[in-house]
């Protein structure tokens, strides 16, 4: 490559990085609000037929400082051809806790324990179906 080849390479990428990130930034409107990542109950989407089957249910039991956290998600296990693929736990400020991947092959249902300890306050459980998406609910510990 000749000298003013590299130069002028090295301009362009060095003014293509410059702009990119500000033309990104600029337009607002094509954000993602997190709302739009995921279904709940009251938003369900396209998907308004398929909340009874996709909401994660949360169920909570305290002992002393220890909770016990069960998410069931009332979905046939339909080996890989449909399943919840898994389930995530995040604390009231939406930080991930923990995570369940099902096996569509060994898990019958889409059902995951989890224990926290000293902890109260919301938590919010995710259920991923392979077919209809992301669904979010939320518990009060």
């Amino acid at each position: 490559m000749e000298r003013r080849d590299f130069i002028r390479l090295s301009i362009a990428g060095v003014g293509v990085s410059m702009v990119a990130p500000a033309m990104a930034l600029a337009d607002n409107s094509k954000q993602v609000a997190a709302r739009d990542i995921y279904y709940t109950k009251e938003a369900p989407g396209r998907w308004s037929d398929k909340v009874a089957t996709h909401l994660p249910s949360i169920e909570i039991e305290k002992t002393g400082g220890k909770v016990t956290v069960k998410i069931v998600t009332a979905h046939e296990m339909k080996g890989y051809e449909h399943y919840i693929v898994k389930h995530v736990l995040l604390d009231q400020n939406y930080k991930f806790i923990d995570e369940y991947l099902f096996n569509p092959t060994n898990d019958k249902a889409a059902i995951s324990t989890y224990t926290l300890h000293d902890y109260s306050g919301p938590i919010y459980a995710l259920s991923m179906c392979n077919k209809h998406d992301l669904w979010m609910n939320g518990a009060e510990v």
